[in-house]
């Protein structure tokens, strides 16, 4: 019996400094990602950047680390590689199958492996697999990234967090693709890819950040510097050739780093051939400076749409009303117009009624009157809105403008840029991206199909100088109808892709590849505002710039990948032929870096998806929406040798379908209620992660069997409603890892069906009793020398497919986001 408390001293309880809500610190540690490290080296208008990230494992069990991160959408990957314990393993560019079901295959065996896939053009994932106890590894991605260049300025812009995104759709049973908080859906079906855990409000810097970018204007005259967002500092004299900007230390990953270098640019060809093959192929890279003659004022039809969603709260709201109402201030009286506004719902004025209205000044004040009441809430249902919008421009002479003022956070950006490509020709879409940790990858995509602009908003400091840009823009482009043609110099057909229009303030860069010798000329040719022919023929220039040849291959996969979201699936073979030719990274390949070292014994014993920060300026959600922030401890992989008795293993987060609404009004984050059965964090605590439920707030369902704190095992007890969703998602994930192990040989399998065996008898006694899971429990278990692998294989797969309500399907029909 316990009659009194003694009082703690307070040199026994100091507070963590800088700590928030749930937040905990442990000698230890408790993330698996210590540091990330962007070195970029600029030359004239091309950044060739080299990132860094070092994974430590501080726990007694082999470790797997996920780490979901952005990347600029424009920036081609073109090499991988990892090094652990003073060994250095170069990463092989493959098919993405293939490179998946090799990584499980090293990791099966007990070697290190790691491997880097696209998920968006801008969200990539990084898995390092069998990190000992103790052990730092470190993976390094090298990449080639064009710098967009507009009104004088070159914009070096890198991404550090990838923001949550609305997932649209109902959710998909079975197999999920990732271990993301949301579920797989008919709109996202791969949601759980592009939604990694995100970390509590206040929670100290988990992630040691440094960033360097050195400065070289390679001819061209850089008048000053100027940083968005960071604190930066710089080493050298700009205007002494090179120097460095470096970001002050203790920056955080929550918001993007952009760096913009006001350049003097002409119009120019540079052609580049290909290293060691001089004569034979080569990249050419085509950039046109536009002469500042104003566009012609034609008489137009525009369609503003407006995100008023929840992940717009705050800053976002107040400049995304500002630049609508500056757009609508700066159409005349010849112009046609409409507003629409959406969340979960599209609303429009009803004082301009339910078509395009005439532009008078009365209509102007009654839109900018109705843009000033508008306020966050609800979900990002896009697609509804940008279809409205264009089934109001309908068809006709005159110029038809959307113009989208978004966050651009959505997950359905693929079903999202079909409908519109599927939409009336002669929309010119416009977009206005309002964040620090904007959707670049999809806003520049949505513009591209539309043949318009994209204009980035960071903060509101910086909205007067973009909607001066954007006002430009919405009239009538300088040149339309654009192509290109060589003279004295063979171009490679259909290599240059879509060309846009020509705007004002804006270069034309369009690159290609051509065959023979790295000489002639370009002769570009199109429409004027008045439809006039217009022509300009440039010569070009020999250089050596190694970056040519992949941005080019960049463009060329992002185009064909755009074609392929469109409905045009038999681009696929062109797609990762093209990716492995110019050995950059795409949606259909990822590099694999394996080791040839045995480092312990079968796989991982936990896999630990790394939670990623909250984005700058994103209000903190409120206390009932508080279950969207949270670390995840994904599915770990069996302990070799497992006793029958022994707790079977925690699933993969799934999040149950949003609700109504499909958000919490504060923050346009999908809903996810707190089951009952959960712990008081979303992971459990053990031995290998002793503080997981104590970092994160609630989020998913424990899955049927789990282990309790310390190790502990459940104890058996009737199955609570609903755990049969919860049965079949376990299950399914069990599924998931005997295909991977297919590939075994057939002792290495033998021994992963016994520990299966072992991991199901204990799922079948935490259920109370199931004669399917017994049976086939029991004759995995009793596998011997003598056994013949395949069969038993093969029944284990039929088996649980049956009772996940997984059917198999053949490979070569499965999304390539689960191959």
């Amino acid at each position: 019996m316990i009659d009194s408390v003694t009082p703690l001293r307070p040199d026994e309880c100091e507070p963590v400094p800088g700590a928030g809500l749930g937040a905990l610190a442990t000698e230890r540690g408790n993330l698996p990602l210590q540091s990330v490290d962007v070195a970029a080296e600029v030359s004239g208008l091309v950044a060739g950047v080299t990132v860094t990230q070092c994974f430590r494992n501080p726990f007694d069990v082999p470790l797997e680390a996920t780490y979901v991160f952005p990347l600029p959408d424009r920036a081609a990957v073109t090499a991988f590689r990892m090094e652990a314990d003073g060994h250095l393993v170069e990463g092989v560019l493959k098919e993405r199958g293939q490179a998946r079901a090799d990584y499980d295959r090293a990791l099966a065996e007990g070697r290190r492996a790691a491997v880097a896939e696209e998920d968006r053009p801008d969200v990539f994932t990084i898995r390092v697999g069998n990190l000992v106890p103790g052990e730092r590894v470190t993976v390094r991605l090298t990449l080639d990234q064009p710098l967009p260049y507009e009104d004088g300025a070159a914009t070096f812009r890198f991404p550090l967090v990838v923001a949550p995104r609305y997932i649209p759709g109902a959710p998909l049973g079975g197999e999920q693709a990732g271990d993301g908080w949301a579920a797989d859906t008919d709109a996202v079906p791969d949601a759980s890819r592009i939604t990694p855990p995100v970390l509590l409000p206040g929670f100290p810097d988990p992630v040691r950040l440094s960033l360097a970018v050195t400065v070289d204007p390679a001819g061209l005259e850089l008048r000053e510097v100027r940083s968005s967002l960071h604190v930066v500092h710089r080493d050298g004299d700009a205007g002494a050739g090179r120097f460095t900007v470096r970001l002050a230390p203790g920056e955080r990953l929550d918001r993007d780093f952009v760096l913009r270098l006001p350049f003097g640019a002409s119009t120019s060809l540079a052609l580049v051939p290909d290293a060691g093959r001089d004569g034979d192929e080569g990249t050419f890279a085509l950039a046109v400076v536009p002469e500042p003659a104003p566009a012609a004022a034609a008489p137009k039809d525009v369609v503003l749409v407006l995100d008023r969603s929840g992940s717009m709260a705050g800053w976002k709201m107040v400049a995304a009303r500002r630049a609508a109402a500056r757009i609508v201030d700066t159409l005349t009286g010849g112009d046609r117009f409409a507003v629409l506004a959406f969340d979960t719902v599209v609303e429009h004025p009803g004082s301009l009624g339910e078509g395009l209205a005439e532009a008078s000044d009365r209509n102007r004040y009654r839109a900018v009157e109705y843009l000033a009441r508008l306020e966050a809430r609800g979900g990002t249902e896009m697609l509804q809105a940008l279809e409205r919008a264009v089934a109001l421009l309908g068809e006709g002479p005159r110029e038809r403008v959307l113009v989208l003022v978004t966050d651009g956070q959505v997950g359905d950006e693929d079903r999202i840029l079909a409908r519109v490509a599927a939409g009336p020709a002669g929309v010119r879409v416009h977009t206005v991206g309002v964040d620090r940790a904007v959707n670049a990858g999809f806003l520049g995509r949505l513009a591209g199909l539309g043949a318009g602009r994209c204009e980035l908003v960071e903060s509101e400091d910086r909205l007067d100088e973009a909607m001066e840009h954007i006002h430009r823009r919405i009239g009538a482009p300088l040149v339309t109808d654009l192509s290109v043609e060589g003279d004295g110099l063979d171009l490679v057909p259909g290599s240059a892709g879509r060309l846009g229009s020509l705007f004002p303030g804006v270069p034309l860069t369009v690159t290609g590849r051509y065959r023979g010798a790295p000489a002639g000329a370009v002769v570009l040719r199109g429409l004027d505002a008045g439809g006039r022919p217009w022509e300009r023929r440039v010569t070009g220039t020999r250089v050596d710039n190694p970056a040519a040849r992949p941005v080019w291959a960049r463009a060329r996969l992002r185009d064909l990948e755009d074609r392929y979201a469109a409905g045009d699936r038999s681009l696929e073979e062109e797609i990762v032929s093209t990716s492995l030719e110019h050995g950059v990274l795409c949606r259909f390949t990822a590099f694999v870096a394996l080791d040839t070292r045995v480092v312990g014994e079968g796989g991982p014993e936990h896999r630990v998806v790394q939670p990623v920060e909250q984005p700058s300026g994103w209000e903190a959600p409120a206390a009932a929406a508080a279950p969207v922030m949270f670390t995840a401890m994904a599915t770990p992989l069996p302990a070799p040798g497992a006793p029958p008795g022994g707790a079977p293993s925690f699933g993969a987060p799934a999040a149950p379908a949003p609700a109504a609404g499909g958000a919490f009004p504060a923050t346009g984050l999908p809903a996810a209620p707190l089951p009952a059965e959960s712990l008081p964090g979303d992971a459990s605590g053990g031995d290998a992660f002793p503080d997981a439920g104590r970092v994160s707030v609630p989020r998913a369902p424990m899955r049927a069997g789990a282990a309790g704190h310390a190790g502990r095992p459940a104890a058996p007890a009737p199955v609570p409603a609903g755990a049969q969703e919860a049965l079949r998602t376990q299950l399914a994930e069990e599924l998931r890892r005997l295909r991977a192990a297919g590939s075994l040989p057939p002792a290495e399998r033998l021994r992963y069906l016994s520990d299966l065996g072992s991991r199901l008898a204990a799922l079948a006694v935490f259920l109370g009793g199931h004669a399917e899971l017994e049976a086939l429990a029991r004759d995995l278990a009793r596998v011997g020398p003598a056994e013949d692998a395949d069969a038993l294989w093969r029944r284990a797969v039929r088996t649980l497919e049956a009772l996940s309500g997984h059917p198999g399907e053949p490979e070569g029909r499965r999304p390539f986001w689960k191959r």
